[in-house]
């Protein structure tokens, strides 16, 4: 049944009711957390601990600068990730040069804030549009507006950022070593997501678990075909993702079968992500089909810059964002200085931190971050006596602080945030004491201000354009559809033409699903046609199904003539 012409819009609340206790759940731990834990660990004791030999601790903050960008591209595979981080330590070094110049050419707060704010709002853009993320902007943000309150003299910057740089280069080697040990590690989660993901669709078929399942398994392709060349592991993956597909196929099955195969794909999932042999499960058809395609379309992929320039371009949904991390980072700078905060950065990376997709989630942040804050600044209050007894007990607690943050924020943001904020003020200790009185009024004072003028930004300037890119992605995945239904009833489709299709349709239902949520959080948005949406993403989900199908249909041809 193909998704009629007439849009059926719903009226949204122009405000929504705001969850109090909601934001502040813990979820289950990623399943990758200890990677970018351990991974800033070393990056920071490093450097850390050739400055301690030489006694220039005063300098930590040049080389945590560097060490930070460990955080970055553990979700990536590693050709990717390598390109990815080397991109992350030019960025962090252009951000903290802008920085200590403005800082050594001007004392004026006035001039500093803006300046924090209107790079904030440039990482807030860049970060989104490069979907850098995790951590995304903020690491940035803190970096950047830390340097800018920090004394510096116009012949110390090239010294500083050679630090940085340095650090930089230990970070892009920690976080690619582990090629050199397993070396399809990234690709191997995946899929092994993607299985977990058609299983819980097996064992509980419903609209929630199939667009989970879809999401994953969209992922799992899009890691492996960005991997780089195919290996003998590569393609047993890909075989296995192939599996994942199939369950997501609308044959009517009894509970005791999608036991079955709930079970079938969680062993295969488990067994993928530990080290042993990647397992070999028998055939699924079109296979041969598929894995024909897969070669066909990496080929034939590109258009990164493309699409990077387009979601830079003006109307972009992202300019909104970018608008209000600008205004709130803004006027959080500038009301903290009135306040009498003679270094108002922690305001500004406050607000910078609070800006998610839409109003709903910039609201779910600033409860985390307010409450995570508060009580780090209790931590930090705790631990400072200790601290300053030796510096090695002061690198200590930072390399505690740092990997207790990436261990815990996969929980909830507000946990991850009682470490992070204790580490960010101990590595001021470095440069020397400070009051601390003064230091812990000031942290939460910025703290609160930052927080609830950032989401006022948030509130006041809208972002209308979140209900365009649904109409945008409506129309998308219309396309792909019937794209995908014209190569179906093609009576002599090839294996790369019909997977191409499978994949463009999946790819729109994906970026479909993204926007309806985003726009559905909102705030004073126009109606949205939510009603179309869902039918959108029923007729696609019907569509692959039937893609599924034919691919067994073509698969021996192609198996008896091309494997």
């Amino acid at each position: 049944m193909w998704v009629s012409d007439t849009t059926v819009r719903t009226r949204q609340p122009s405000v929504r009711r705001i969850p109090l206790a909601a934001p502040l759940r813990l979820a289950r731990p990623s399943d990758m957390w200890f990677k970018p834990a351990t991974s800033v660990v070393v990056s920071t004791a490093i450097p850390n601990l050739v400055l301690y030999s030489l006694d220039r601790l005063d300098l930590v903050m040049y080389t945590m600068a560097g060490s930070l960008c460990a955080l970055y591209g553990h979700n990536l595979p590693y050709a990717r990730r390598a390109r990815a981080v080397a991109g992350v330590v030019l960025g962090m070094l252009a951000g903290l040069a802008v920085s200590l110049l403005t800082a050594s050419l001007t004392g004026s707060t006035a001039v500093l804030i803006a300046a924090g704010a209107l790079l904030a709002a440039g990482q807030k853009l860049l970060c989104d549009a490069t979907r850098i993320g995790p951590p995304g902007p903020v690491i940035f943000t803190f970096v950047s507006s830390a340097a800018l309150f920090s004394p510096q003299e116009l012949h110390q910057v090239p010294g500083h950022l050679a630090l940085t740089l340095g650090a930089g280069a230990v970070s892009w080697l920690v976080t690619v070593a582990p090629a050199l040990v397993r070396r399809e590690g990234p690709e191997r989660r995946a899929t092994a997501r993607a299985l977990n993901a058609a299983a819980g669709y097996a064992a509980d078929p419903g609209h929630r678990t199939r667009h989970t399942a879809v999401t994953a398994v969209h992922g799992a392709w899009q890691t492996l075909m960005a991997a780089g060349r195919p290996t003998p592991v590569r393609t047993a993956l890909e075989r296995l993702v192939v599996h994942a597909e199939a369950a997501l196929a609308d044959a009517p099955r009894t509970a005791a079968e999608g036991a079955a195969d709930a079970a079938r794909l969680s062993d295969w999932a488990r067994r993928t992500r530990a080290r042993g042999p990647v397992p070999t499960p028998p055939p699924a058809p079109g296979t041969a089909a598929e894995l024909f395609g897969v070669e066909a379309e990496r080929t034939a992929r590109g258009g990164a810059v493309r699409a990077l320039l387009h979601r830079l371009a003006p109307g972009s949904p992202l300019l909104p964002i970018a608008a209000r991390t600008l205004i709130g980072c803004a006027l959080a700078g500038y009301i903290c200085s009135a306040a009498g905060v003679g270094r108002p950065y922690w305001a500004i990376v406050t607000a910078a931190s609070l800006y998610q997709a839409n109003v709903t989630l910039s609201w779910n942040r600033t409860l985390q971050r307010t409450v995570g804050n508060l009580i780090g600044v209790l931590v930090f209050a705790a631990v400072l006596p200790l601290t300053r007894t030796d510096p090695l007990v002061l690198i200590g607690f930072c390399l505690f602080f740092g990997f207790a943050a990436e261990a815990l924020i996969t929980r909830n943001y507000w946990l991850g945030s009682v470490a992070v904020t204790p580490m960010a003020l101990l590595v001021l200790e470095y440069a020397g004491s400070h009051p601390a009185g003064e230091l812990i009024g000031d942290r939460a004072l910025d703290t609160v201000i930052g927080a609830a003028v950032g989401f006022l930004a948030a509130v006041l300037v809208t972002n209308r354009r979140a209900g365009g890119r649904v109409e945008q992605a409506l129309a998308a995945a219309e396309q792909a559809r019937a794209h995908a239904v014209r190569t179906l009833a093609a009576p002599a489709v090839t294996p790369a033409a019909l997977d191409a299709a499978r994949r463009g349709l999946t790819g729109a239902l994906v970026e479909l699903r993204e926007a309806d949520d985003t726009a559905a959080g909102e705030w004073w948005q126009r109606d949205l046609p939510q009603e179309a949406v869902l039918a959108a993403e029923q007729a696609g989900h019907r569509t692959l199904a039937a893609t599924a199908t034919r691919r067994g249909t073509i698969a021996p041809a192609q198996e008896n003539g091309a494997v």
